[in-house]
């Protein structure tokens, strides 16, 4: 018992760290708000590529296609985007606040918080799996996304427009070059690998040192009703729901941590950029980005070492 503690506290502690200097960061005034904006736009265009390329470049074929592993991601994260949009019409008349709810609930926070996850309990050698999923969960939710602001601001989704933006997705872009990579047996010279390596292994402390220092805790005043319900749902209901099923149908090692990544992390940071840029409710996103991210050290560090306890990895 005393070891799993250990272990869970391990695979949390490093990312509440990270925040934490990232908060004290913006309490200094070491960055200011665009200087932070600017960063964290850099990380995502190009740190992140280089790592999703990283984590793929020299696996075998055969680990990095798990099918099984892949359907049950893609078919668990719409059947969870459905349950989302079902109850949120219920319980929300609001249409801007309708779509911001359901981004908030059905897309996690996968790649900054989820990844590390991975990251401290296999290493980086080890992530070709996760990776993968990254590829196939990503555009799933960015599909799902635009199609339900653009609904929820009375307009019609393009899909011309959607494929661009997934086609041009940086992530998309790096996990593709690793699938190339992988199919096509290409290595690379030492120093670039060792350049790869480097970048890979930046990427995601700098995204969590950026994302403390974007905490920003605006009112909850107006939208605290709608806030608790989104934090309880995104770190509660559904990776309750999420990695129950994934335990029954025998999900195991890095497969299970890449689900607990998919559906214990936090909503994603891109929500509320989204949010604001498609006119949906981005104070109350933004919130659920904020307030999601602070919890989700502890119910992560929950989740993790209730499933390590039942040995599920």
């Amino acid at each position: 018992m005393l070891n799993n503690f250990v272990i869970s506290l391990e695979a949390v502690l490093p990312m509440f760290l990270l925040m934490a200097v990232g908060m004290l960061v913006k309490r200094y005034r070491l960055l200011g708000a665009e200087e932070v904006k600017h960063l964290n736009h850099m990380v995502f265009v190009v740190f992140f590529p280089v790592m999703m390329f990283r984590n793929l470049y020299g696996s075998e074929i055969k680990e990095v296609l798990d099918g099984k592993l892949i359907a049950f991601g893609a078919i668990a994260v719409l059947v969870e985007y459905l349950i989302t949009l079902l109850v949120v019409l219920r319980i929300e008349k609001e249409p801007k606040s309708r779509g911001a709810m359901i981004q908030a609930i059905y897309r996690s926070n996968f790649v900054i918080m989820g990844i590390p996850i991975a990251v401290n309990m296999f290493g980086h050698g080890n992530l070709a799996v996760t990776a993968m999923m990254v590829s196939i969960i990503v555009p799933i939710y960015n599909i799902l996304a635009v199609t339900t602001l653009e609904v929820f601001r009375g307009g019609r989704p393009d899909p011309v427009n959607i494929l661009k933006k997934l086609v041009t997705n940086p992530l998309i872009l790096g996990a593709a070059a690793g699938i190339i990579a992988v199919l096509a047996e290409i290595r690379l010279p030492s120093v670039l690998e060792t350049v790869v390596s480097d970048m890979s292994a930046v990427a995601t402390p700098m995204a969590l040192v950026i994302l403390g220092a974007s905490f920003n805790f605006s009112s909850i005043e107006r939208c605290r009703k709608n806030l608790i319900i989104c934090i309880a749902a995104r770190l509660i209901i559904v990776p309750a729901a999420g990695l129950s099923a994934a335990a029954l149908l025998g999900f195991r090692g890095i497969a299970f941590v890449t689900l607990i990544a998919i559906f214990a992390s936090p909503t994603a940071v891109s929500s509320f950029t989204m949010a604001e840029t498609m006119e949906s409710d981005s104070e109350l996103a933004g919130n659920c980005v904020v307030f999601s991210s602070a919890f989700a050290c502890f119910t992560m560090f929950f989740w993790i070492f209730l499933y390590k306890s039942l040995g599920m990895f």
